[in-house]
């Protein structure tokens, strides 16, 4: 099942490409989790290891994981091209692993947390870092418009 909802995560962001690394996902239950369709949509590599994993000319490797010098996700500044790798709990990123990423980030959370939930924050983190949004008011609750700058009512100038 967390196959299939990281899956539907990354095509709802509009992720290029999905893969897994020495995985042994059951398809047939990852295709019904993901009612979107995500395999018709985007590309799906299932490496059987990390020697044989190949990603796109420039795309950095960022692993997530629970590591005492990883860097806190709400600190990193996320690669215009990326592909994140994600454990199923703490420690399951090899060493081998680790070594070939470019980066290693950790959700600054009290225990891990379920591997589609640790993907969703992730991919949300980039596309507020990445997506042109300004930043956050001060103030509690959404910016405000101008009675003029409201959706559906005429310039009052």
């Amino acid at each position: 099942m967390n196959l299939g909802a990281l899956m539907r995560t990354a095509h709802a962001f509009g992720a290029s490409f999905f893969f897994t690394l020495n995985a042994h996902p059951k398809v047939r239950e990852a295709y019904n989790a993901d009612t979107s369709r995500s395999f018709d949509h985007m590309p799906y590599y299932p490496w059987a290891s990390v020697e044989e994993l190949r990603l796109p000319k420039g795309c950095a490797l960022v692993g997530v994981e629970l590591t005492d010098d990883a860097v806190e996700l709400p600190r990193f500044m996320h690669p215009q091209a990326a592909a994140y790798v994600l454990g199923r709990e703490r420690g399951s990123l090899s060493p081998e692993l680790i070594a070939r990423c470019a980066h290693v980030v950790k959700i600054p959370t009290k225990f891990c947390v379920n591997v589609g939930l640790a993907g969703a924050i992730v991919m949300y983190d980039r596309l507020i870092a990445l997506g042109g949004y300004p930043a956050r008011p001060i103030m509690p609750g959404g910016p405000k418009l101008a009675m003029s700058d409201a959706p559906g009512k005429p310039n009052q100038k």
